[in-house]
């Protein structure tokens, strides 16, 4: 049972059904030095193993909100179809609130198959079907009950995005933005509407897009003059962070094995902004962050190893200095 103090978070984007096949038939062979993946028109190939499963940036990180004890819910588009109903119920399996999904009667919901490497790297083959389709009037906010609303990719439509915003910030919502490429591809308009956003997450590729900077530390200081709350993350080199009063670096969380690095972003971006929306230090949300990522590539699929509010961490060296 939900609290009524708990933060109520709307996540919106995209949701899909995924389905992983792995075996080393993914595993690129090396021919006369040089890295090869390719595979032979009208041959047939074997994999070991199929795993069904949902993903999507929002539905993903909605999981992740829901097993921290918020409330929940997913805005996105979704088709009256086989792959609709799977995401559907995956969410209330999770106690993700629906009732703001939009049916689509007229598409079809997105689908993913995902060529899964011994490595844990993958190819992704993506049907955006339905999870692609914004339009303006999704986004209509006006008397819903929420303190945060969570943006992830909304495929690069920005007329979208800023009705969502501006519905946000009429309704006095706090923002947390996970943008898309489709969205960094437009970087200048994208930044006028980061300017009215809280927290901005992105990978070190990502926000080389919007700023420049000759080191992780000068990037996210560049990308604090539009968002109070930037974290950049750099894979295994580890995130770099700052809320205008600090400057926060950590490395890697823990070395783990990588089985599958699907949702590993999401579970970091929507782990963080979880911890922030309860009033957690940014040193705490960086660390949760760190350790749902971690988790995340440690199973096959976005959501298998989001972590739930009872999951015990341990410390990871953070260098912390004023802003």
């Amino acid at each position: 049972m939900i609290e009524k103090d708990v933060a109520h978070i709307i996540a919106i984007g995209a949701a899909v059904q995924d389905v992983f096949l792995s075996g080393d038939v993914f595993k690129a062979q090396n021919e006369d030095g040089v890295m090869v993946e390719e595979f032979h028109l009208g041959e047939k190939y074997d994999v070991e193993d199929v795993v069904f499963a949902t993903g999507g940036g929002a539905a993903n990180a909605a999981v992740t909100f829901a097993r921290q004890g918020l409330h929940s819910k997913f805005l996105g588009r979704i088709a009256d179809d086989l792959a609709g109903k799977a995401v559907i119920e995956d969410l209330h399996k999770e106690t993700v609130d629906t009732s703001l999904v939009i049916e689509d009667k007229d598409g079809r919901t997105g689908y993913s198959t995902l060529l899964l490497a011994p490595s844990g790297e993958r190819t992704i083959l993506t049907f955006r079907g339905s999870s692609s389709q914004f339009e303006p009037d999704d986004f209509k906010l006006k008397d819903i009950e929420a303190d945060w609303l969570y943006i992830s990719s909304l495929a690069g439509n920005l007329d979208a995005l800023e009705r969502a915003i501006s519905e946000a910030v009429a309704s006095d919502i706090k923002i947390a933005i996970n943008p898309g490429k489709d969205e960094l591809n437009q970087p200048e308009r994208l930044k006028d509407l980061l300017k009215k956003c809280h927290i901005l997450a992105l990978n070190k590729d990502e926000i080389q897009k919007l700023v420049e900077g000759d080191s992780d530390e000068a990037l996210v200081r560049h990308c604090s003059d539009m968002v109070s709350t930037v974290v950049m993350t750099d894979g295994p080199q580890g995130v770099t962070a700052t809320n205008r009063e600090q400057v926060i670096k950590g490395g890697m969380y823990e070395d783990v094995p990588v089985i599958d690095r699907t949702g590993a972003g999401d579970a970091f971006a929507s782990g963080l902004v979880a911890m922030l929306a309860q009033n957690k230090s940014l040193s705490e949300a960086i660390i949760f962050a760190s350790a749902n990522s971690t988790s995340v590539v440690g199973k096959i699929g976005a959501k298998a190893g989001i972590l739930s509010d009872d999951a015990i961490l341990h410390e990871m060296p953070l260098e912390i200095k004023d802003f």
